[in-house]
């Protein structure tokens, strides 16, 4: 029987690797955007049918990552699954970058004449290769383990397509059997998908939360990637744990652990490489200013939401609710401004009113510490209009409010 992940064959994609399947690929991502009944008559022409559902399969997760890998899609090899959990080329490049600053020092598996970034890194758990890919471009000796073959031949197969396969070795194994002591930094990525679709709950990954302790208790460095929203009675005691954001949106958490590991929270925000540390500043609370805040989404995971309000030299409206205000504009990239124009207590026939003077007729509808429902919120605001606003449906001291604003900006 085939070993299968997903719509991808291990027997069709070792074919695929034949100069004859390179040549089904190039084929296929040729016909990209084409009828895929049209494309797969036509490369059958040429090809058997397995190598044709492996070509086309293959150029249409190529088309899909270029999302997270850019050009370098166009050479890498995807299974679904595994295309799904891999993490973004910038993401893991900035996370290979920081494990030279974290790796101690006097690691004993280091030699001496070989620099950090020569670092010996064992991948529990790779998946398709997007991080050991990274970590390989970094410097890194990567021997990297996981349970499908499949995955594992895909793996193998990026390294090769990028040169990297010398600092590269990919094994079928299950990640309870490694030795991270073997190695001078472990990186873990557990699966977080089940039969049921995605999971947020750590005891529900693959491999098990217990089983991924255990891994990082034994490594001299540890690296972990984790859903964005982990709670934090998870978060291991002594680790460094950073939110990632990219282009605004929450891409992960890494937990970082060892003797080179100082303890804390913080945020990044890519492309830019901002970074934003915990320092247990409290914010304020105050009636609203002129403007507006909305912190990226990576400061409010990590719980840094006053060390915002403390760059803009802002406050709380309430103190439960992550939005900012301030009376005079500052600038930062931790945060969306927006000019208040009017706040008033939510009620739909008040903001329709409001709404209708000022002739608006498209809204940005955000909302935090609110229940109600966006969408149908829009159908019942029947707008009519020329001009555009934001909304923030927000609670300010406990009483639900409406804030109506307008970008602002940088001054």
């Amino acid at each position: 029987m085939a070993l299968t992940s997903g719509d991808v064959d291990l027997d069709a994609f070792t074919e695929l690797l034949t100069p004859r399947g390179l040549r089904a690929l190039a084929e296929a991502g040729e016909l990209a955007g084409a009828d895929p009944v049209a494309a797969a008559t036509t490369l059958r022409k040429t090809y058997d049918a397995a190598l044709t559902s492996a070509a086309l399969t293959q150029a249409g997760l190529r088309q899909r990552a270029r999302a997270k890998f850019g050009a370098d899609a166009d050479r890498m090899f995807f299974t679904p699954h595994g295309l799904e959990q891999a993490t973004r080329t910038e993401v893991a490049a900035h996370r290979a970058a920081l494990l030279p600053a974290l790796l101690p020092t006097q690691a004993p598996a280091l030699p001496p004449a070989l620099p950090p970034s020569g670092a010996r890194v064992v991948d529990a758990c790779c998946g398709i290769g997007g991080d050991l890919l990274a970590l390989a471009r970094a410097g890194c000796t990567v021997t990297a383990f996981d349970t499908d073959p499949l995955t594992v031949a895909v793996a193998r197969a990026n390294a090769e397509a990028f040169g990297l396969g010398e600092r590269v070795t990919v094994h079928v194994g299950d990640a309870a059997e490694v030795r991270p002591e073997e190695y001078d930094a472990l990186f873990a990525d557990p699966a977080r998908r089940t039969g049921r679709g995605r999971t947020f709950d750590p005891m529900a990954y693959s491999p098990p939360w217990p089983v991924v302790l255990d891994l990082i208790s034994r490594a001299r460095l540890a690296c972990l990637k984790v859903a964005p929203g982990i709670p934090y009675e998870f978060i291991p005691e002594g680790a460094l744990a950073e939110w990632v954001s990219y282009k605004g949106e929450v891409k992960e958490a890494t937990l970082w652990t060892g003797a080179g590991v100082t303890a804390g929270r913080r945020a990044a925000l890519l492309p830019g490489g901002h970074t934003l540390t915990a320092t247990g500043v409290t914010a304020e609370v105050g009636p609203p200013g002129r403007y507006l805040y909305e912190p990226d989404g990576a400061a409010i995971r990590a719980h840094l939401v006053g060390e915002v309000a403390e760059l803009v030299g802002g406050r709380l409206m309430d103190p439960m609710i992550a939005y900012v205000t301030s009376d005079a504009p500052a600038d930062t990239p931790w945060a969306a401004r927006y000019e208040i124009e009017d706040i008033i207590p939510f009620s739909l026939k008040k903001l329709r009113a409001a709404l209708r003077a000022r002739q608006i007729g498209n809204v940005t509808i955000k909302k935090r510490g609110s229940a109600v429902d966006i969408e149908r919120l829009r159908a019942d605001l029947r707008l009519s209009g020329e001009n555009t606003m934001v909304i923030a449906l927000t609670r300010i001291l406990d009483k639900p409010s409406v804030i109506l604003c307008k970008p602002s900006s940088p001054a």
